[in-house]
């Protein structure tokens, strides 16, 4: 999986690559939560601690840029565990969710937040207007 992520993000060849560190595994280049083993490699990252990423970019609105998608313990659906998203360079805040990246909080949830991502800016929390 994130090899596929990795390959589609450098797919421009001419877009400047960034390093970033690996925000699901704290840049340690393992698992973050042991679960096959304390010694498997991070998923996101593979072991490498650290990921390229095109610019410009900006911090994952829906995980707020943990790489953790929220009350779990998987990848973010947006960014991929990345903890950052790649966004164009006219983006602005999304008007729909405000930039948090999240719809509308649900009165009957049992989390403090939405647990999913905006359908208008697919979690980014930035948009281009069109």
């Amino acid at each position: 999986m994130a090899s596929s992520n990795r390959s589609s993000r450098a797919a421009d060849a001419t877009a400047q690559l960034t390093e970033v560190k690996c925000a699901f595994c704290g840049g340690k280049g393992l698992d973050p939560f042991g679960i096959m083993s304390p010694l498997a490699e991070c998923q996101v990252c593979e072991g490498e601690g650290s990921v390229k990423l095109a610019e410009p970019m900006v911090k994952c609105a829906f995980c707020h840029g943990t790489g953790v998608h929220p009350n779990s313990r998987m990848t973010c659906t947006v960014c991929g565990g990345v903890g950052t998203v790649e966004v164009q360079k006219n983006a602005s805040t999304c008007k729909h969710c405000h930039g948090t990246g999240r719809t509308a909080d649900c009165e009957d949830c049992h989390f403090p937040e939405s647990v999913f991502p905006c359908q208008h800016c697919k979690g980014t929390g930035v948009m281009v207007e069109q």
